[in-house]
């Protein structure tokens, strides 16, 4: 079996395995470390901002992943959107938003390696998922150039081959062979993304799984003070 085949056709399915059954049994069984582990309260200067552009960056990331890679190639058409368009929204969402996860997370990151308190209360695996979220969103936005140069001679291949593998992964027919025609810059980015799935479950990103939409509908917590209750009983 070729390396191609092997990380590109085997790969993806141990990494979906293991982050599938790996969070449910996570979740089953140690539900007190289901949780984000925030050190916010260690130290708080620059956190806010940092921490906003980090979350919002690659919340919009993955979501354009999902509509570039996922959805149905036809949909794009049906809505007026050609293929070199769709590149073109791709590389400007990417750019926008990976600059803002870049700058985000490059502020955690250093947080988290240099600040003592902080780094003093980090497990190896907060260190780990961070640093290796910060090489796949580096070697993400470095695919943009590579991308930009596809677009301005108007070859959207890469891009629908890249769409192409995604879909055959998700629909138990990998073509690890479409892989081959792509930048080696795609492919050490999507091997690094493919591992994030294979950490998740044994690192603090499985709270991502568990957003707190009950809070939303939930009734609010009256509280009153100990001086008031005092004074309406004199």
């Amino acid at each position: 079996m070729s390396l191609t085949k092997l990380i590109f056709g085997v790969y993806p399915y141990i990494c979906l395995t293991v982050f599938v059954i790996g969070s449910w049994i996570r979740y089953d069984n140690e539900q007190y470390t289901w949780k984000t582990d925030s050190s916010m309260l260690l130290s708080k200067s620059g956190m806010l901002v940092a921490s906003n552009l980090f979350h919002v960056g690659i919340l919009m990331i993955f979501l354009g992943h999902f509509a570039g890679l996922v959805l149905p190639h036809g949909l794009w058409l049906a809505l007026g959107v050609s293929d070199l368009t769709h590149q073109w929204i791709a590389i400007w969402a990417g750019l926008v938003f990976g600059t803002m996860c870049l700058l985000g997370g490059s502020f955690l990151w250093y947080r988290r390696m240099y600040n003592p308190r902080i780094r003093l209360n980090s497990r190896r695996s907060d260190v780990f998922v961070i640093t290796w979220l910060m090489i796949t969103l580096i070697l993400g936005l470095s695919t943009i150039p590579f991308s930009i140069g596809h677009a301005n001679n108007g070859d959207p291949a890469v891009m629908l081959a890249l769409a192409d593998w995604v879909k055959s992964v998700l629909l138990l027919n990998p073509q690890p062979e479409l892989m081959e025609q792509v930048d080696p810059i795609f492919r050490a980015h999507i091997f690094f993304g493919m591992t994030v799935f294979l950490a998740f479950p044994f690192t603090r990103l499985v709270h991502i799984l568990t957003a707190p939409f009950n809070y939303l509908g939930r009734a609010y917590q009256i509280v009153r003070t100990k001086r008031r209750i005092e004074a309406r009983q004199s």
